[in-house]
């Protein structure tokens, strides 16, 4: 399922198959990463499942993304999972594989 964001991205939408928190990382990544109107979309589908571990770990990235690192890290702390040391890109990444794993099972 990972692979579909990347091939997917000259879409005006993620696919509808795709699970909430991959489409929330889809506008992401369709937005490179930046605060913009891709980043509001993907913001409004983690909102609306706040609470939900997967969820709540992309909304730490978002808000990493967003440069607003006590509120990442209160996000963080609530999925049960660490901020990494790496660059937003290679978080995105490892968020992604991960939450692509999850789906296929």
């Amino acid at each position: 399922m990972a692979i579909d964001i990347f091939t997917t991205l000259d879409w005006s939408e993620p696919p509808k198959d795709m699970s909430k928190p991959l489409q929330a990382l889809w506008w992401l990544k369709k937005g490179e990463l930046r605060v913009g109107p891709e980043w509001e979309k993907a913001h409004n589908i983690v909102q609306a499942m706040e609470g939900v571990q997967a969820f709540d770990w992309v909304h730490a990235l978002m808000h990493w993304i967003e440069a607003d690192m006590g509120n990442a890290d209160y996000w963080y702390r609530r999925a049960g999972k660490r901020r990494a040391t790496a660059s937003v890109g290679a978080e995105w990444e490892h968020i992604a594989a991960a939450l692509s794993e999850v789906t296929k099972h």
